[in-house]
């Protein structure tokens, strides 16, 4: 006969006056943890209810015989919560409490009790908390409903409803342990469910899957919010524009992604053109027109010296204020060893405000102006940066005779034929020409190619430009190339009847990065150039008197800055047919002579700020010079790790890890210069055609090949 099961027989409950109990000092839980014991008492308030029982036991008395009164050994915080009701008057002191009373001096102590109760408990999975928040949205509760109730931020309620609207497949996966919390973060950035999955697919198969490279993938088409087109127009016209902002609440997202690229450009082109239209009303002859110029833009052309408009008594009143304002903060805290936080933001308010009134509209001769034109572009920091003056060599005829002698009826300019393709409208007298820009198609290659001309050449600027600043900075060194070329002119060439022919042309920088005008060496030649250009006279006959008295460390400071603008360590692609081209000879001379001048400089481009990017390198190369360049930075076992990408996702993992590396393409190193050996027309090896088997001919094409 089986043996019958021996049922278990649970505590009763009841309610109990509050004034019965009493916290036990069997309560395993000493240090506080979790939300305060005024939070947890608003929340009964709140409910008017307990939602778990206190645990209690009788207390006996030395006799062995019951008091009346009950113990507490678990549910401690929930009886404080409750004291603390009863405190502020807001429960009686007799209100009933639920309650599971035990047996008191059973065989399980009171403390095996108050830590089972503790122990056993399975905190809530984050993604439960998740969906419970936006069932509570969805029962038409506000954020800040939600977040005054459970006492968090307004902003934790958006994390979490966030976190809740991620592609449901993800979310099944990180409920599965499949996915960390960080990634589930990273996939919130976008709303986008398909994207979202694609995503996790391809870095899921790939093990490639950290929440930053999440992130990055997902905006990799969105501009930033810090990108120069979005402060121009501003997020809140964009998104009246019907955009939409990608915007990441688990990390600093520097105000969001805008996803829209089409939709960006088209708004920074009418806004640009609108800022067009209003200059030409000034009369101007031309208007160049484009989010940015190349650096070197302006060369050749002719640049009108204007006068800053006058002041008015206002605008002079309020100069004067700020600058007796500025000055005297400077001359009190000139000694200071720390600035106070608010004099410093003053400070710099001042500043601006000095500034603006430095950068004020200059006026030009009204004679020349239907004669010249202007550049109309964004600044670095979004704000419309206009260049205006500027005379083109068609128009230098026609510019002389108009200074000469004024004529009153040439204040009105035909417009001109498109330019390549550019747009081109007549506004006002004023030729206004539109750029635009083309983007590379992506190359999938493994192949070990020669580098593209273009891009040798755009390295090869940033290089020349690189070794131009430096020259000017060592004025011995200056002289010496100085030395070196007229002794060349002197002794091996001949040249037409001039006083002295001895002279340094500016080398065109015509094809280049986009990032070049914005380098530190561009900026620190520019901002040379202004600063002698200011001091040195127009007027030959006052330029003359004016070096004659110029003091040693001056002169040779200005010989080292007018030398090096002649500077030329840039690739060209070699005429190979007799034509007024570059010969591989004289390619290979050039490039010699660079190696020993930025030898003679101790030339960096690492220091001048050259790094390789997906921009500027790594998306314009094969997926085996991407490898390689890693293998050299960072080892055999890095490379390893991306092979496996596709070219795209390559070149952006690539740019991570060659980041603080030093790593430098061939035509930017110091190379050994070549011997007579190597032949008069050998080229460095980066300009080498590799003869592999899938080379197709449209790549042969556009490579450099030496014969």
């Amino acid at each position: 006969m089986a043996k019958a099961v021996q049922k278990i027989k649970l505590s009763p409950s009841c309610d109990i006056a509050f004034n019965k109990l009493v916290l036990s000092q069997s309560n395993v839980r000493r240090i506080k943890a979790g939300i305060s014991i005024e939070d947890l008492a608003e929340d009964i308030a709140h409910r008017e209810k307990l939602l778990q029982s206190l645990y209690v036991l009788p207390i006996l008395d030395g006799d062995g015989q019951d008091t009346g009164m009950f113990e507490v050994p678990a549910g401690g915080r929930r009886y404080r919560a409750l004291e603390l009701l009863v405190r502020q008057k807001r429960l009686a002191k007799t209100a009933p409490v639920p309650c599971i009373v035990g047996e008191a001096g059973g065989k399980i102590s009171a403390e095996e009790d108050s830590l089972a109760e503790n122990v056993h408990r399975v905190a809530l999975h984050p993604l439960d908390q998740f969906r419970a928040f936006k069932t509570l949205r969805e029962q038409r509760k506000s954020e800040e409903e939600i977040a005054a109730i459970f006492f968090v931020s307004v902003n934790v309620v958006k994390q979490r409803l966030r976190l809740a609207a991620v592609s449901p497949k993800l979310l099944d996966v990180y409920a599965d342990d499949g996915m960390s919390l960080e990634q589930l973060m990273a996939f919130s950035v976008t709303a986008d469910h398909a994207r979202q999955e694609q995503v996790w697919e391809n870095v899921n198969r790939s093990g490639y899957d950290e929440p930053y490279q999440i992130r990055r993938v997902l905006t990799e088409r969105a501009a930033q919010a810090s990108d120069k087109r979005a402060k121009f127009i501003g997020l809140a016209a964009y998104e009246a524009a019907g955009g939409n902002v990608l915007r990441d609440l688990f990390e600093e997202d520097g105000g969001g992604w805008l996803e829209d690229i089409a939709l960006l450009e088209r708004l920074v082109a009418e806004k640009l053109r609108t800022e067009a239209e209003t200059i030409a009303a000034e009369n101007w002859k031309w208007i160049e027109v484009a989010p940015s110029f190349p650096y070197g833009h302006d060369h050749g052309l002719r640049r009108l010296e204007g006068e800053p408009a006058d002041l008015t008594i206002e605008e002079q009143v309020s100069l004067d204020a700020l600058q007796a304002e500025y000055t005297a903060l400077q001359e009190k805290y000139e000694d200071a060893d720390e600035i106070p936080d608010e004099v410093d933001t003053r400070l710099g308010e001042l500043e601006q405000a000095l500034a603006a009134f430095e950068d004020r509209p200059h006026i030009f001769d009204a004679a020349a102006i239907p004669h010249a034109g202007a550049f109309i572009s964004i600044d670095a920091d979004g704000t419309l940066h206009v260049e205006r003056g500027y005379v083109r060599r068609e128009d230098e005829v026609a510019f002389v005779a108009a200074v000469a002698e004024p004529n009153p009826d040439a204040c009105a300019a035909a417009p001109g034929p498109d330019d390549g393709g550019q747009r081109a409208s007549a506004v006002q007298g004023s030729v206004i020409t539109m750029a635009g820009q083309a983007t590379p198609d992506e190359e999938e290659d493994d192949a070990i190619r020669p580098l593209p001309d273009r891009l040798v050449t755009e390295l090869t600027a940033h290089r020349t430009l690189a070794m131009q600043d430096a020259v000017a900075a060592q004025p011995h060194v200056a002289m010496t190339a100085l030395l070196h070329k007229l002794c060349l002119d002197a002794f091996h060439r001949t040249y037409g009847p001039s006083c002295i022919e001895a002279g340094v042309r500016h080398v065109q920088l015509s094809v280049q990065a986009p990032d070049l005008k914005e380098s530190a060496s561009a900026k620190s030649i520019a901002a040379r150039h202004d600063a002698w250009k200011a001091d040195v006279p127009a007027d030959d006959a006052a330029l003359w008197d004016w070096l004659v008295v110029l003091d040693d460390a001056s002169r040779l400071a200005l010989l080292a800055h007018c030398i090096s603008s002649g500077v030329n360590a840039l690739f060209e692609k070699v005429d190979r047919h007799g034509g007024p081209g570059i010969t591989a000879h004289g390619l290979q001379r050039r490039l010699d002579q660079a190696d020993r001048l930025a030898r003679a400089v101790g030339l960096d481009m690492v220091e001048a700020g050259w790094h390789a990017t997906v921009d500027n390198y790594l998306g314009r190369v094969t997926k085996g010079r991407i490898l390689d360049a890693v293998r050299e930075a960072r080892g055999e076992s890095s490379a390893q790790l991306i092979e496996h990408l596709k070219k795209s996702e390559m070149a952006k993992e690539a740019e991570r890890l060659l980041e603080g590396a030093g790593w430098l393409p061939e035509p930017l190193r110091l190379t050994a210069i070549s011997s007579p050996s190597d032949g008069p027309d050998s080229l460095p090896e980066f300009l080498s055609e590799e003869k592999s088997a899938d080379a197709d001919e449209s790549e042969q094409q556009h490579a450099v090949a030496a014969e």
